[in-house]
């Protein structure tokens, strides 16, 4: 098996785009939702392909606003760390989108 990702230079920049954009309005409480949509944001675009040559979609069903609690908490850890618990925190939410990804 292999995986596959479908990610233009045009998608990742757009969405860069649209997150400098909310982090800077937001004065960068957005950046704690940033990591989920970066996670489903290229889960959603990669596929898995066997050994016949069947390509399959990965879906990620996770949203941006399903863990607001979760998202509380992050927060204040990174808070009270002065940012060294937001690298975990990134590393965790690609758990949990991992977790939460099937294969159609």
């Amino acid at each position: 098996m292999n995986i596959k990702a479908d990610l233009s230079i045009l998608d990742i920049i757009g969405h860069l785009i649209i997150w400098v954009v909310l982090s800077i309005v937001t004065f960068g409480i957005a950046l704690f939702f940033f990591p989920y949509s970066f996670s489903r944001f290229v889960i959603n675009r990669t596929s898995v392909v066997d050994a016949a040559g069947v390509e399959r979609k990965m879906v990620c069903d996770i949203n941006l606003f399903s863990n607001i609690g979760h998202i509380i908490l992050w927060m204040l850890i990174s808070l009270i760390t002065f940012g060294l618990g937001y690298i975990f925190y990134f590393y965790r939410v690609w758990n949990y989108a991992l977790n939460n990804s099937r294969v159609e």
